[in-house]
């Protein structure tokens, strides 16, 4: 998976990916139930926000403050029924976890080596260090991320590639790359 800087940097680089996914979607299409009864994106999203306070970075600040503390995961079937509905727009969403991301990544880059070793635990004993937290985090991002694509019906690197083509209407010109 590479260094730890490029697993951070995949981590800083997450909310923007998510706007760039979900920017031009219509609401329709963020709440759209896939046939298979899973999530909609938008509830993805909320998702990602919510794991990212009320676990990830949670699981780390307590790692980093405590000698193997015990920490839980969100588990998404019974998180979904009972999550917190007030913040669900699209724009509220995209900030909340942006900003929550930023202080996870902060944090990260100020560890020090020997901390990337330090262990937790979880309540049926299965322990594991930060480095394997961060492991976990940066494949539940990509995860999550492919998702959004399929639910959205587009790869982010399709959306940046159409934007790039776009055309100005009024001058008959392309606009961007």
């Amino acid at each position: 998976m590479g260094s730890m800087d490029t697993r951070i940097d995949l981590m800083a680089e997450t909310p923007g990916t998510l706007a760039h996914l979900v920017a031009e979607a219509a609401d329709v299409v963020l709440d759209r139930q896939p046939a298979d009864g899973g999530w909609s994106a938008r509830t993805v999203m909320a998702h990602l926000r919510d794991d990212e306070y009320l676990c990830m970075r949670t699981a780390l600040e307590c790692a980093l403050a405590q000698d193997n503390p015990e920490v839980s995961f969100i588990d998404g079937a019974a998180w979904e029924p009972v999550r917190n509905r007030t913040r669900e727009h699209r724009e509220w969403l995209l900030a909340d976890f942006a900003l929550h991301r930023k202080a996870s990544v902060s944090i990260l880059q100020a560890m020090r080596p020997e901390d990337w070793q330090r262990m937790m635990h979880t309540a049926d004993g299965r322990a594991f260090t930060i480095h394997q937290l961060v492991d976990a985090w940066v494949r539940h991002d990509g995860e999550h991320v492919g998702q959004l694509e399929g639910l959205i019906g587009e790869t982010v690197r399709e959306v940046l590639a159409r934007r790039a083509q776009m055309i100005d209407w009024r001058t008959g010109r392309r606009v961007g790359g």
